[in-house]
């Protein structure tokens, strides 16, 4: 009598096959590495919480004055801090995730059975709670220092939302570029030009008080529907259509960040 068994060779690499990990265990493992990395980098931490407040605190009383003699410039600067503070903040994300293409762990993790977004998806939430935390903190200097918002309770809590999605749209965006460069140091570099855009904005003076070359560029870039939609939440100045546009800029370059930091990441870490 003639039994049939399956070839000992079949049977052993069925054995030695890893399962795939289910549901967002792989999403959980990288936010919690992400988030010890960040509790042990306390000068990052410090640096985007230091340098806005250094900032909002240079802008109210060394300039503030000579920009609006009447002493409420802070109340018109603070929303203009607050995203410099997010894009200081998320700029170190970059730095992070060039690190990881550079320094050999993506190999390790590949290794894995886990989806390769998963990364990326730890370096991203983790920004966003740490920035948030960032943005409070520098609230809360503002309100010592003078800055008097009227807005509601509901109000507050659309402006956190619009300065969340914004927090989201750029970390993102650095995610890419930390993708696209070849080091950490250029990764660094690149980010650093898109902490300039706050400042051909509406953040620290009116756009109708810059040279008319510069004007066109100041009213259509992404900062200022941003600025002036958290600035008529918090302050009652009139909104008009800044709301859809600030939200139609962070969905559509969300899109594109995303998209593109898929593709660099498959064809990175794949030819390695």
């Amino acid at each position: 009598m003639t039994t049939l068994t399956a070839p000992p060779a079949v049977v052993a690499r069925d054995d030695l096959r890893r399962p795939r990990l289910r549901g967002f265990a792989a999403e959980r493992v990288f936010i919690t590495r992400s988030f010890i990395h960040t509790i042990r980098d306390v000068d990052t931490m410090m640096m985007a919480v230091l340098l806005p407040t250094m900032l909002m605190l240079m802008f109210t009383y060394i300039f503030g004055n000579a920009i609006d003699p009447s002493g409420g410039y802070v109340d018109y600067v603070v929303p203009g801090i607050i995203l410099l503070c997010a894009g200081f903040g998320a700029s170190s994300t970059a730095i992070s995730v060039s690190r990881d293409m550079t320094t050999g762990i993506i190999d390790r993790f590949r290794t894995m059975p886990l989806r390769s977004g998963a990364v990326l998806t730890g370096h991203v939430a983790v920004s966003l709670v740490r920035n948030l935390i960032a943005t409070a903190i520098v609230i809360g200097v503002a309100l010592l220092v003078g800055f008097r918002p009227s807005a509601t309770p509901l109000e507050w809590v659309g402006a956190f939302g619009m300065v969340a999605l914004y927090i989201l749209t750029i970390t993102y965006l650095f995610a890419a570029i930390g993708l696209a460069a070849p080091s950490p140091e250029a990764a660094s570099g690149y980010g650093f030009i898109l902490l300039f855009l706050p400042y051909v904005s509406s953040a620290f003076v009116p756009v109708d008080t810059m040279p008319e070359w510069l004007q066109w560029l100041a009213e259509n870039q992404p900062i200022t529907p941003v600025i002036e939609t958290i600035r008529s939440l918090l302050m009652g100045t009139p909104k008009g259509d800044s709301g859809w546009w600030a939200v139609g800029w962070c969905v559509a370059i969300i899109a594109i960040a995303a998209a593109w930091g898929a593709w660099l990441f498959r064809r990175k870490a794949g030819r390695r």
